[in-house]
């Protein structure tokens, strides 16, 4: 389905199951099946019933052949492709596999397929939306995947699906979502599924070694770019270059928008450890500091571990797995060297290579996503600028 406007709006249970509304207008529920009339299958309606918070919402779409031109419909109408990705014959199975998805979020990396195709062309298409719902899968497999490891409560303000359907519910559900991800990437060609492919493998490979160097006080600068590399920041960059694959960029354009995604993740994963440990529960919207709880020392903790007079007192705060990690001591300890500045200038060198990669592509939707690390910065900047507390937590 291509083009048009959405809109929501209150639908009850009845509506499910392919219930008339008007003609060429069909409730799209539990089943992949729409029914309309021959007189509506150029230019119609079709409602489709997705479950959100709890309750059921409708999103309303106009069909039409027309590709999209702006990317704030274009996200508009990937909610909605989203939705109808994860729709299988199984009603529980919705349920589960829509949970999240209900529970919205920022889809900052279908924003990167996106805006990275409208770096290419005027416009966005089925394919490149197709695209986008692919990447954003394999995010929400990630976070299912995350929460069982976590022993998560909750996710995006709901319950977590490991919290209220158990564990293996959840991986499960996960690997469905993977294994729809995939279908979607094979359909989109052969470039495109080797890519998202090999983007698994980096995301797990960062994933375990960050887990192999839990509690290592050695843990290295070099070792922690890594991991986060491959379990955050490869996914934004294949976001980016799957936009341009689908959209004919050039390979010199596809690995210029890729390398940008790549600056914007690290940003994203380095602006997120800096805040784990320096913002405000009210900030976080969690408990801060679980990384160190867990065991995983993150670019603050290296820099001061690496060069630092504070080096011992630290390392003998952080040194007993099985002791119970005190944030605010080592809050204060990390304030009292130049780990956080330090933390800001690597963070300010990939944003200055995002700013150098959107001037060479020349184009306001690649300067768009350069902005997306601009605004991660500046929510650091911010953060120091409000003062950072050792009694922040």
């Amino acid at each position: 389905m291509l083009g048009g406007t959405v809109r929501s709006s209150a639908e009850s249970n009845d509506g499910l199951h392919g219930k008339a509304h008007k003609e060429g207008e069909v409730c799209w529920g539990l089943h992949s099946q729409t029914l309309l009339p021959e007189a509506a299958r150029e230019l119609c309606r079709v409602v489709l019933c997705v479950f959100l918070r709890g309750g059921i919402s409708c999103l309303v779409v106009q069909q039409s052949n027309n590709p999209l031109d702006d990317l704030s419909a274009g996200m508009n109408q990937l909610e909605l492709e989203l939705s109808k990705a994860v729709i299988s014959d199984d009603p529980f199975l919705n349920q589960i596999a829509g949970h999240l998805i209900g529970a919205g979020g920022k889809r900052l990396r279908p924003r990167l397929t996106l805006q990275a195709a409208l770096s290419v062309r005027e416009t966005i298409d089925e394919r490149v939306l197709l695209g986008g719902v692919a990447v954003e899968l394999v995010h929400l497999a990630s976070l299912h995947h995350d929460d069982v490891m976590d022993e998560a409560s909750s996710r995006r303000g709901v319950e977590s699906v490991n919290a209220r359907w158990g564990n293996l519910i959840a991986v499960v559900t996960g690997d469905y979502l993977l294994a729809r991800a995939a279908g979607i990437a094979a359909r989109l060609g052969k470039e495109v599924a080797e890519l998202l492919a090999d983007t698994l493998a980096d995301m797990c490979q960062g994933q375990l070694l960050e887990v192999k160097s839990g509690y290592d006080l050695s843990r290295t600068l070099e070792s922690y770019l890594l991991a986060i590399s491959g379990k955050t920041a490869s996914l934004m960059a294949t976001s980016c270059r799957i936009g341009a694959l689908v959209s004919d960029a050039s390979p010199a354009t596809s690995n210029l928008l890729g390398e940008l995604g790549h600056c914007v993740g690290m940003i994203f994963q380095l602006r997120d450890d800096i805040f784990d440990l320096f913002a405000s529960q009210e900030e976080l919207g969690k408990v801060p500091g679980q990384d160190l709880i867990e065991g995983v020392y993150t670019l603050p903790v290296i820099l001061a571990l690496t060069d630092s007079p504070l080096r011992e007192e630290l390392a003998s705060t952080l040194n007993d797995p099985a002791k119970v990690v005190e944030t605010n001591v080592v809050r204060e300890l990390l304030l009292s060297t130049s780990a956080l500045s330090d933390s800001v200038t690597h963070i300010n060198h990939y944003q200055n290579r995002a700013n150098e990669l959107a001037d060479q592509l020349g184009t306001s939707s690649s300067r768009s996503i350069a902005s997306l690390a601009d605004d991660l910065v500046r929510s650091v900047d911010e953060l120091i600028e409000r003062g950072v507390s050792p009694l922040a937590s």
